[in-house]
């Protein structure tokens, strides 16, 4: 390891600042271009250890476990808190562009609709007993090492507030030191607490649903997937459509980022009366799109279909929801299954959808919407659809995940 003073020259991927060397490129967290900086350097590895010239685009962090100094350690939940709202806009809205221009393409990407303080309503903490409490945070970036959080300002003041119940709560359900994850999400109805690898005896059973009961605000503790107890069902709301979502299942991070996703979807369907929509979840943009238009949602995981399905068949005023229970990367719709259809929704992990889209570039549908978390596959998988001759028709980013490097985006495409 060696100290070196170095000029950062621009923002990677994943929120490091990159000063090239002699030796090559070397990523340096929580730097800023133009910066001036000393680094302890291992590697392709810097660790920042003081600033000799400072970015006017620098501010400080609204966050006390942020940084090199936070408290206890630096939570990894953020990389960007660091960076002015300029910057930070700009290089997020960047990751797409770059993205696209890395397989050719170059449509006028939207203004990024950007991310504000308190919008989490889904947070994963990582927990572990040591001899003396429970610890409740996040892990320090690259490190099992956790950081105990007493406060959170991406993630909403309902969950913030209630961190010291998840904490009582965990700790009699942790029999041993090993960590163990929590997904908590904030419903219409209360606190949903998934926990997943621990094992718990009859006994830690009893004392988690008596400390559930004893406390306000949780409407669900699961582990492992099964239901410990439920003072009352969690439920959100799509478009006016409510749900029960299976514990731990997934669901976009934030409300204002779905609810902007979804707008962006339906105005590009617009009137097709047959929508499909592929790797559906638990329904975010299928049963929106049920108020105008028969839809066939397709999902690999059940519990989330079967949350879909039962909240389309318990709703008034929809149109008909079909499912399908399929894993889209082993077996996609294929094309002359997708010609039933006039437009076409997907969204999926961050693996993406590369043999999904071959087939529906084959189809000619004429309407697809493309919903990613991953601008890397997203391009890849339009590259795919403009080859086949579509035509790339918006692209907006869309932060949820705030002073973090990830973005949404959604590309709406037409034949």
């Amino acid at each position: 390891m060696s100290t070196e003073i170095v000029t950062i020259s621009r923002l990677g991927a994943q929120g490091d600042g990159i000063a090239q060397t002699e030796a090559g490129p070397v990523y340096a967290p929580f730097t800023l271009p133009g910066e001036t900086v000393a680094l302890a350097v291992n590697k392709a590895q810097g660790t920042l250890i003081s600033l000799k010239e400072v970015s006017p685009e620098r501010v400080e962090p609204p966050c006390r476990h942020f940084g090199p100094e936070g408290v206890n350690g630096t939570c990894g939940g953020c990389s960007l808190q660091h960076a002015s709202d300029a910057l930070y806009h700009t290089f997020k809205r960047n990751l797409v562009i770059d993205a696209l221009k890395s397989k050719g393409l170059t449509p006028h990407v939207a203004p990024l609709i950007v991310a504000r303080p308190g919008e989490r309503r889904r947070a994963v903490f990582t927990a572990r007993r040591t001899e003396k409490e429970l610890l409740l945070g996040y892990n320090q970036a690259q490190s099992h090492h956790i950081v105990a959080i007493s406060e959170c300002p991406i993630t909403s003041p309902g969950i913030v507030s209630r961190l010291a119940t998840i904490r009582k709560i965990a700790s009699v359900m942790a029999s041993t030191a090993e960590p163990f994850r929590i997904t908590v999400l904030e419903t219409a109805t209360g606190l949903d607490l998934a926990f997943e690898g621990i094992k718990l005896n009859d006994r830690q059973r009893r004392a988690a649903v008596e400390a559930v009961l004893s406390e306000r605000g949780i409407a669900r503790l699961s582990l492992n997937g099964e239901v410990i107890v439920e003072p009352v069902k969690p439920t959100i709301d799509f478009g006016g459509v409510t749900v029960s979502p299976p514990p731990g299942a997934f669901t976009q991070a934030t409300r204002p980022a779905e609810e902007a996703m979804a707008r962006l979807v339906l105005d590009h369907i617009g009137k097709a009366k047959r929508v499909a929509d592929l790797f559906a979840g638990i329904g975010t943009f299928a049963l929106r799109l049920a108020r105008t238009a028969r839809v066939h949602a397709v999902e690999g995981e059940d519990r989330a279909l079967k949350a879909l399905d039962f909240a389309a068949r318990n709703t008034q005023g929809l149109k008909p929801v079909t499912v399908e229970k399929r894993d889209l990367f082993r077996r996609p719709m294929m094309a002359q299954e997708l010609k039933a259809f006039d437009a076409v929704v997907f969204d999926p992990p961050r693996a993406g959808a590369e043999a999904q889209c071959h087939e529906l570039a084959r189809s000619g549908v004429k309407k697809i919407a493309a919903v990613s978390c991953n601008p890397v596959t997203l391009a890849r998988d339009l590259s795919i659809l403009v080859t086949a001759g579509y035509r790339i028709t918006s692209v907006t980013p869309i932060d949820q995940f705030l002073w973090s490097a990830h973005v949404e985006t959604v590309a709406t495409v037409e034949k």
